[in-house]
């Protein structure tokens, strides 16, 4: 049960976004920032183990993984431009330069000391 309300409010979660975002881009975008899904998926894993630990690494990583996220968003309107529109190329690559991203803060973190 508890399974189906976590994908219940989820889903309503990023429907919700993409309606808010036909009205007004700058709402949308606004709460597409918000890091709802990440308090969300925070809420149900401590609903769910209750452990403390689990919560706060839990946090600790979505914080150094936004990091390598957030050229996406600047090199995906960016190529749209470049590209004339071909949204999935556009998003295809940006989505690929992301996971490279994402694997070079998982290589460049521990030469600092940071475990994830």
């Amino acid at each position: 049960m508890f399974i189906a309300v976590k994908f219940i409010v989820t889903s309503l979660l990023i429907v919700g976004i993409s309606e808010i975002s036909k009205r007004s881009l700058l709402m949308g975008g606004l709460t597409a920032s918000l890091p709802l899904v990440s308090l969300l998926s925070l809420i149900w894993l401590y609903m769910e183990n209750k452990d403390i630990e689990q919560a706060s690494q839990f946090s600790y990583s979505v914080f150094f993984m936004v990091i390598p996220s957030l050229p996406m968003f600047l090199v995906f309107p960016w190529l749209l431009k470049k590209t004339n529109g071909s949204f999935y190329s556009s998003l295809a690559i940006a989505s690929l330069l992301t996971i490279v991203l994402y694997h070079l803060m998982l290589y460049i973190l521990p030469k600092f000391g940071i475990q994830l």
